[in-house]
């Protein structure tokens, strides 16, 4: 079975647009190119890591927009045609997208020995944190006006 049916879901739910397009991506078939890791690098921090051999900075393009990180690579054409013999580093166009979870931000973007690294952070505002409540003394409720009789 390589697919699922959301439809009833989406029959009975209001608002959870984006959880199911989710559902439904992470069914597709990914080709794996070009390889990436994505890792945790503290407690609100992450590195998504990818191999992008042969690709130049002006050849790569890292967009982030609302919830989507979009990484791009388009290979410049040689204006001389090489001899080679064999061709081992692919540099074929390419397209990766990430879904970023709410509060997610891109920090920064470095190239460096033919691998891509995209830090990555969480920057929750400060009204959505938990905040501790102080709790009132015992004894007699305080009266904000007396009125006189």
């Amino acid at each position: 079975m390589n697919s699922f049916d959301f439809s009833p879901l989406f029959r009975s739910t209001i608002g959870f647009d984006r959880l199911m397009q989710l559902a439904e991506s992470a069914t597709r078939v990914d080709a794996g190119y070009p390889p990436y890791n994505i890792e945790v690098t503290g407690d609100d921090a992450y590195r998504l890591t990818m191999a992008v051999a042969g690709f130049g900075a002006d050849e790569l393009d890292v967009t982030a927009k609302e919830n989507t990180l979009e990484i791009t690579g388009r290979a410049k054409t040689e204006k001389e045609p090489q001899r080679v013999l064999y061709r081992g580093i692919a540099r074929r166009a390419f397209e990766r997208r990430f879904q970023l979870a709410d509060h997610i931000k891109v920090v920064g973007a470095k190239l460096e020995n033919g691998v891509l690294s995209v830090d990555l952070v969480r920057e929750v505002p400060e009204s959505l944190k938990p905040r501790k409540i102080a709790i009132n003394g015992a004894g007699e409720p305080k009266v904000l006006e007396k009125a006189a009789a």
